[in-house]
């Protein structure tokens, strides 16, 4: 099976070559040929396990939890380079066509618009009503998948990230009054905006959402018509060689976009968005954490690769960002740890 590779524009710097140039900075490969043979047994012995599991008629979710687990485990204890071998080899594997019975998997895994974790994919996450033909479609298999992986801990964290910004605008727009101005950067749709009370409430003065994606640009424009968001269509190089005029906000946060940033972008992008908060303003990104457990299963039959960040390496990003001296700092978990927060104030 040939997997379709992401089609990016240049534009927003989440290329393959980058991400793969960090993983192996940060994991050179310790492997061997007899380890990998040790591990392709290993995991032939897995895929094996579960195609029996499902052509039996075992309960796929079940079948799925077993496979997640097993894939984490493996993941965990071979050298990154032996796993980066074995990646293909489960996505080439019979009982790929099973799990690709599951709407949510199929579409990671296929990349329709071209790049890992689009926003469409999240909204399988949130089970918005915009992907419910797709889940109506699934096979038997498919909907008994679903119904098991959009509770993976990684996608209850991201409903968890969601509520959170909300939280956050509504919070600083309580502390800053009724003029607050807020920046959300690879916006997607923007669905925290769907239960902010202080958008609602017309609290916000101005919310800019920025995204490089024409369909995701498009769709806050249409949803979100006539409101104080407005939608525009940018990258991260743009943001980066300061080719947007969007003035200075209270709140900037960008929740999905660090999980394919090297440390040397996301610190230039940090620096940016500093620049451009106003005094006492408030500067939110998020990674996913190396506290992942269906890592293995996102990076196989997903075809959905991270680099994930522990609590150290957002402390790194925070500190080579900027002058501590001027600001408050802290990183915090979500509560099942699977993603991490960082939070920059201005003191001025």
């Amino acid at each position: 099976m040939n997997e379709p590779q992401p089609v990016l524009d240049g534009e927003s710097l989440i290329t393959p070559t980058a991400i793969a140039a960090d993983m192996a900075a940060l994991y050179p490969s310790q492997g061997s040929s007899d380890h990998l043979a040790t591990a392709t047994a290993e995991l032939g012995l897995v895929l094996h396990s579960a195609r029996q599991w499902f052509e039996a008629g075992n309960d796929p979710a079940q079948t799925m939890r077993w496979t997640v687990e097993a894939l984490h485990k493996m993941r965990r204890k071979v050298d990154p380079g032996v796993w980066q071998a074995l990646i293909p080899l489960a996505q080439e594997h019979p009982v790929a066509d099973y799990f690709h019975q599951d709407p949510f998997t199929r579409w990671s895994f296929e990349k329709p618009r071209g790049y890992s974790g689009d926003a469409r994919l999240l909204d399988f996450i949130y089970q918005h009503e915009n992907i419910r033909e797709d889940v109506a479609e699934a096979s038997p298999i498919g909907s008994a998948l679903y119904a098991y992986s959009k509770y993976y801990p990684s996608c209850v964290a991201v409903r968890e990230r969601r509520d959170l910004l909300a939280q956050y605008v509504d919070e600083i727009a309580e502390e800053r009054g009724d003029g607050t101005e807020v920046l959300a950067i690879a916006s997607g749709h923007l669905r925290e905006a769907g239960s902010s009370v202080a958008l609602e409430q017309g609290r916000i003065a101005r919310w800019v959402a920025l995204d490089q994606d024409p369909l995701s640009v498009g769709s806050v424009a249409r949803d979100y018509a006539g409101t104080p968001v407005e939608a525009i269509d940018g990258s991260v190089r743009g943001l980066l060689t300061d080719a947007y005029k969007l003035g200075s906000f209270d709140f900037v946060y960008s929740a999905g976009l660090y999980d394919y940033l090297t440390d040397a972008v996301a610190i230039r992008l940090n620096r940016r968005c500093l620049r451009m908060l106003k005094p006492k303003g408030t500067l939110l990104f998020a990674n996913f954490s190396p506290e992942l457990t269906d890592d293995g299963y996102m990076e196989t039959f997903m075809n959905w690769a991270l680099l994930l960040r522990t609590e150290a390496d957002m402390w790194k990003i925070i500190n080579a960002s900027v002058d501590r001296n001027t600001v408050d700092a802290e990183v915090f978990f979500g509560e099942n740890r699977n993603i991490v927060y960082g939070v920059i104030r201005k003191r001025d």
